[in-house]
């Protein structure tokens, strides 16, 4: 099986990386930039027809959608490139993978929802109420790759972080390390998703995939297991890395402006792809120790 992932030196891409070391399938890095240590085949995925080529040269088998413009707040006075990134970006991986009837794995947001008020599990059939140019256009997205008709599994996931890049954990690893007092908002809860786990996710996906006759198609949640807000999340990052001299304190959104209403509740039901590709998804705190273990920051 030949695997194209873009987006290859980003979060979830490096994650692939590691999972791709133990496979027996042959994967294909790509991104727009290529970064020391990493080999990278460059490939604008906005260009349709640079997409086309490198599927059909390679012999693409799946193509796994690890790009996309993720800077919320930046999104608002960057429409256009973000629409570009996160809408049309998609209609060309879907455009490409259905010429060699192939499978695209692309992975969405939570942020497709938020205008509506609930506070139950989001299911995949729930409506999408984005609120602002992020959310909108990874609906989008996630639109035009249905309106295509290929073979597609598309992911929503939430508050990714990994040992790579810049995120959430690594923030607040450095802020509590730090910092004497921190103010962290606790009305906006969902749950934290380690990117390994989500690239192991994907694997069950290209697994079944490779048994043949696909009837899985559609749009499936996945982050680790449980609830929590952002507050709890890094009072638990502070606890692992043994951070107790900084004084983590509850706050509301609004002592933090934003042009982007965040959403509220983005808790994600995983009933679907549990029981569909028949995976077991680790609860957020042991995830987070793994990941901080791996990073060398839990205290001995």
């Amino acid at each position: 099986m030949n695997i194209l992932v873009t987006g290859a030196n980003g979060q979830l891409g490096n994650e692939m990386r590691i999972i791709a070391k133990t496979s027996s399938d042959k994967y294909v890095f790509t991104d727009v930039v290529a970064v020391e240590g990493n080999p990278t085949t460059i490939l604008d995925i906005t260009d349709l027809n640079a997409v086309k080529a490198i599927v059909k040269d390679k012999k693409i088998d799946v193509i796994v959608n690890c790009a996309a413009y993720t800077n919320v707040d930046k999104a608002e006075s960057d429409e256009a490139f973000c629409r570009i990134l996160n809408a049309q970006a998609p209609m060309n991986l879907a455009e490409a993978i259905k010429e060699v009837d192939g499978l695209l794995i692309h992975v969405s947001t939570d942020y497709v929802f938020g205008g509506d008020l609930y506070n139950t599990p989001c299911k995949e059939d729930q409506k999408g109420t984005p609120t602002g140019v992020y959310g909108h256009t990874k609906l989008e997205g996630e639109q035009n790759i249905q309106s295509v008709g290929c073979n597609y599994a598309i992911l929503r996931t939430a508050w990714l972080y990994s040992e790579f890049g810049k995120n959430f954990v690594k923030t607040m690893l450095n802020l509590t390390a730090t910092k004497p007092q921190l103010n962290v908002v606790f009305d906006q809860v969902g749950t934290p998703t380690y990117a390994l786990d989500l690239a192991k996710a994907i694997n069950a996906i290209v697994a079944e995939y490779k048994q043949g006759e696909w009837d899985k198609t559609g749009i499936y949640h996945f982050s680790n297991e449980g609830v929590c807000s952002w507050f709890d999340f890094t009072k638990m990052i502070s606890a692992y890395a043994g951070n107790t001299s900084c004084n983590v304190l509850p706050c509301h959104s609004d002592e933090f402006p934003s042009p982007v209403k965040r959403p509220a509740f983005s808790v994600l039901d995983k009933t679907k792809i549990k029981s569909t590709f028949n995976i077991t998804i680790p609860y957020w705190t042991d995830s987070l120790k793994q990941c901080m273990a791996n990073m060398g920051a839990i205290k001995k």
